[in-house]
């Protein structure tokens, strides 16, 4: 290479070269490099490390560099050096001097001088890790979206002023909505369990409880199950309070346009946020109101560990912080009657003859004057009321249909003796995709053409369940002329026209007639109140009342027909229109027996030697009950140190221990700390705990 000289006589070659230049190298290597100085003031950060592995969950002191110092703030983005490789952290604080008595790595890195990590949301960070038996690093990947240099280097608009203080608005229909508003004006921290009443006005409601908040200086954070609530809510809130006031926060924005917005958020350009649960942890200035919309929506539970759910991390965010919480939908939970029964909420419901000016007619199709007109109203899967009904409501608007189940006919079963059909290959439900199609494994995806009865040797195929694309095809074919259209995983509408025509959507999937509609048929109530979980029922009123809710009042022709048990309790809390008495009763059964909300689950699954390892390790509370079909109690078990065996078993299983409200944190905390002990000791096994499941069956 040019340059590359030595002026030794002895040297001839490239090879001898080259070798002297190594030696050079090794020496200057050798030579003590000059050691840079420390930051004057608080040379010490505490770094939480991006490491999820649970005998790692605290933080860890590194030195700060002289040249880090003003980067290197609370909250800032840093690189360390850990175990030998470079992980991404966040500076939970900085102090003078650390416990370590050894010497201290320095920071790696500076990445960003963005203080992303407000002390407030590192804090109900810590307390979700802790309530859920979970890692920090965790809960923070959660809450802090990856960083995007172009959109931090660009200013964040200016802050605007704060519009002026709402009216009651909406709230004026709950008896006691207008003190809740006065509360939040006064900077109180008043907590609300609102049951909404049906039709559209329940976004301007958030809106004015959110600007009630950023009148008296404060922030609001509303938290909603998807995007075409999150439209609803933003376009409410746009009205109520004004242009550049609020910002959208959904997990399917891109890196750029969400980490913008985070910022605003963050620098406090903007106080008021409406997202999914993308925007659970935002880092919203001076949270004044924190909202849940529909809590008992499944979307709300975070699939990801520690597996959080919205309504919990909102509670406590409410209480870290100081602001007003709000938990509002057309049905309440168990969880949200607890709430009110143990006086940490207040209800706020509307006065019965509010309710009745407002809400549809419901009938359902089975009931004893039915019956007289038409012997099949149980068993028909569309009765001659629903057919009246709808061939009525299609005279002057559209009509909703909501079809349990998506797909074709997503279940077949045996003509002959009705014994589900199975595949051959993996035992799969064989399903039909469309009328000309041949049937298949849902499972595997093989076709199912040759069928026979593994109990009758039988050969025909009927449906077991119908599902949304052949209910579409039917009631096409009754209603001739009828436009069709539906709603679902495959293509969700937002909105609906006032024209006549018929909807046919999946639960959740719903869109929103323009003036209501006219009328709606609930198919197949037997397909959501027969299912094998804890919620059923309380699921099944959610969403009923969610899909009667878009129809127009019953003043007004408003219909809503639904086939069920006309006796079951679910249907006649949905005629009265009646869900804090639903919850009620809902909560007493769960009282009696003993089950969430009263008590709290913790499931615990993986492969049946870790499941077994980690149940051996943790000190359980005394009263704890250790639950479930694989697992049995050692002679002479009972209360602390109970163990259970699950030797023998394949697969994965899982446990369920059961404790009272009181051992929670207990419970948390020994789940925890045998985590821990486990990832010390690098057991092989890996077991998944999750605190309160929302789909425990």
């Amino acid at each position: 290479m040019v340059g590359d000289t030595c002026d030794d006589p002895r040297v001839t070659s490239p090879e001898q070269l080259e070798l002297v230049q190594q030696a050079r190298a090794r020496v200057r290597s050798a030579r003590p490099k000059p050691v840079e100085p420390l930051a004057e003031r608080d040379p010490v950060a505490r770094v939480v490390v991006d490491v999820s592995l649970p005998h790692l969950d605290r933080t860890f002191d590194y030195s700060v560099p002289a040249a880090m110092s003003e980067a290197a703030q609370p909250g800032a983005r840093v690189r360390v050096r850990f175990s030998g490789r470079l992980v991404d952290g966040f500076v939970a604080e900085r102090i003078s001097h650390s416990d370590h008595a050894g010497a201290l790595a320095r920071l790696a890195r500076a990445t960003s001088p963005e203080p992303v990590l407000t002390p407030q949301v590192a804090a109900v960070g810590r307390a979700v890790a802790d309530h859920y038996a979970g890692v920090l690093a965790d809960v923070l990947r959660l809450a802090v979206p990856p960083r995007h240099a172009a959109a931090e280097a660009k200013a964040s608009p200016e802050p605007q002023l704060p519009p002026g203080a709402p009216g009651p608005g909406p709230w004026a229909d709950y008896p006691a909505g207008p003190a809740f508003l006065r509360a939040i004006s006064a900077g109180k921290a008043p907590a609300a369990v609102w049951t909404a009443l049906p039709g559209p006005t329940w976004p301007t409601a958030v809106a004015t409880a959110a600007q009630t908040a950023l009148a008296a200086g404060r922030g609001a954070l509303v938290v909603v199950a998807d995007a075409r609530d999150v439209a609803r809510v933003s376009g409410a809130l746009a009205e109520v309070c004004g242009p550049g006031q609020h910002v959208v926060l959904t997990a399917d924005l891109g890196p750029a346009e969400r980490y913008r917005r985070f910022l605003a958020l963050s620098r406090g350009s903007v106080r008021c946020v409406v997202g999914t649960r993308a925007a659970q942890f935002a880092p919203v200035r001076d949270l004044g109101l924190a909202v849940v919309w529909d809590d008992g929506d499944d979307l709300h539970a975070e699939p990801h560990a520690p597996y959080p759910h919205v309504r919990e991390v909102l509670r406590l965010r409410a209480a870290a912080e100081g602001s007003a919480l709000l938990v509002g939908g057309h049905a309440m939970t168990a969880e949200g009657r607890l709430m009110i029964d143990e006086g940490l909420a207040h209800a706020v419901a509307p006065a019965r003859g509010t309710l009745r000016g407002l809400a549809p007619l419901v009938r359902p199709a089975g009931d004893d004057s039915e019956l007289g007109r038409d012997p099949a109203a149980r068993t028909a899967r569309l009765p001659q009321l629903a057919w009246r009904t709808a061939h009525k409501a299609l005279a002057s608007g559209p009509v909703l249909v909501q079809v349990p189940r998506r797909g074709y006919v997503p279940s077949l079963a045996c003509a002959a003796c009705r014994t589900p059909a199975r595949c051959p290959t993996c035992a799969g439900p064989v399903a039909l995709a469309s009328g000309h199609a041949v049937p298949h494994c849902r499972w595997c995806g093989r076709p199912a053409g040759r069928f026979t009865c593994r109990e009758c040797q039988g050969d025909k195929l009927r449906a077991q369940v119908v599902g949304a694309g052949r209910t579409a095809e039917e009631l096409g074919r009754a209603f001739p002329g009828v436009p069709v259209r539906t709603s679902g995983r495959d293509g969700v509408l937002a909105v609906v026209g006032p024209e006549p025509a018929l909807v046919i959507s999946t639960p959740g999937a719903e869109p929103v007639a323009e003036g209501g509609y006219v009328a709606a048929l609930l198919l197949d109530g037997w397909a959501l109140l027969d299912r094998p979980d804890l919620r059923a029922s309380e699921e099944t009123l959610r969403r009923w009342l969610a899909a009667a809710a878009l129809v127009r009042p019953g003043s007004e022709g408003g219909r809503v027909v639904v086939m069920a048990d006309a006796g079951h309790r679910a249907v006649q809390s949905l005629v009265r229109w009646d869900p804090s008495g639903a919850a009620d009763r809902e909560l007493a059964d769960r009282r009696e027996l003993g089950f969430p909300p009263v008590t709290s689950l913790a499931e615990i699954s993986g492969a049946p030697a870790g499941v077994a390892d980690l149940l051996a390790a943790a000190e359980l509370p005394e009263a704890a009950l250790i639950l479930g079909p694989q697992l049995e109690e050692s002679p002479g078990g009972g209360g602390r140190g109970r163990r259970a065996s699950v030797a023998g078993a394949e697969g994965r299983v899982r446990a369920v221990i059961r404790v009272g409200r009181g051992d929670v944190p207990a419970l948390a905390r020994s789940l925890a700390v045998a985590q821990a002990a486990r990832s010390a000791r690098k057991a092989l096994d890996p077991v998944r705990v999750r605190m309160d499941p929302a789909d425990i069956g």
